[in-house]
């Protein structure tokens, strides 16, 4: 599996509101794969939201090097081709949404690129249909709850047919079914389409359903790998400012009070089924 992501020794440095000199990159080196479903977690000021502008050319190192699909985002002449090939999604959808009707604004970058009128209708059909909002094409975006504002936003960057999104922080201002709606659809763009996922995130339980793990922490990667393999990893975790699912912080502090437990769990029923495990023995 190649890459369509890599930076070697990117470092991103910029001056705070007092003109002091701030390092949010640190020295990163990060392979993504194509067709991989990647999460990327850190706490605030750690660099994960910094380093995701890279990978759209939004953001430029200060030093280093940041490849999408073998191009060299510092060169300008592939500005252009880099955004089409990683696309990104933002926090808040509203700031994405440009136009007065649903179709019309998954239709709009469509029509800055110049896609003849037929591919529009097929590509923004297709866009809705695969997150669940075809029905309301013809709504407005601004009556739709926060959760569907961001399926709208994420069917715009679908319409497009990136290789490659980057979602940073979709669900930070959604409810909790928003939250599940939009993980649906992220989901589904991985699996079903293929296209490779990174998302940027604080939630445990997205990060799980990844499948890989980049943890970032003082704009440097602490530590990449498998879920199940990072979340077991309480005490660097918190030592990270970071919190672990809470299905493992249950069977880890059951530890503390001397039970020998798996903690591997992600799920509640893997909790269940290791805590039914240990009562009945």
């Amino acid at each position: 599996m190649s890459e369509i992501i890599k930076t070697e020794q990117v470092t991103y440095n910029y001056q705070d509101d007092e003109g002091r000199p701030v390092v949010a990159l640190n020295g990163v080196d990060l392979e993504i794969g194509r067709g991989e479903f990647v999460a990327v977690l850190g706490h605030n000021g750690s660099g994960k939201s910094t380093l995701a502008g890279h990978f759209n050319a939004i953001r430029l190192p200060s030093g280093g090097t940041v490849w999408v699909d073998h191009m060299d985002t510092k060169n300008e002449d592939n500005i252009y081709e880099v955004r089409k090939t990683c696309a990104m999604v933002f926090q808040n959808p509203d700031n994405q949404i440009v136009a007065t009707v649903v179709e019309e604004d998954v239709a709009f970058a469509l029509e800055n690129m110049g896609i003849p009128p037929e591919e529009i209708r097929r590509r923004v059909d297709d866009a809705l249909k695969a997150v669940g909002m075809y029905e309301f094409r013809e709504h407005a975006p601004h009556k739709l709850s926060g959760g569907q504002k961001q399926r709208i936003a994420i069917a715009g960057v679908i319409a497009m047919m990136p290789r490659c999104v980057v979602l940073d922080e979709p669900t930070a201002m959604l409810d909790p079914r928003g939250r599940r709606e939009v993980m649906e659809v992220v989901r589904g763009l991985n699996r079903r389409f293929g296209i490779t996922v990174v998302l940027i995130t604080h939630h445990m339980d997205e990060a799980v359903q990844a499948g890989r793990v980049v943890v970032m922490h003082h704009g440097k990667v602490l530590m990449q790998g498998m879920p199940r393999e990072i979340f077991t990893r309480v005490d660097d975790l918190k030592a990270a400012s970071l919190d672990v699912p809470q299905t493992i912080e249950v069977l880890h502090e059951l530890n503390k009070t001397g039970a020998r437990l798996q903690i591997d769990a992600l799920s509640v029923n893997e909790c269940a089924d290791i805590l039914q495990q240990y009562l009945a023995g």
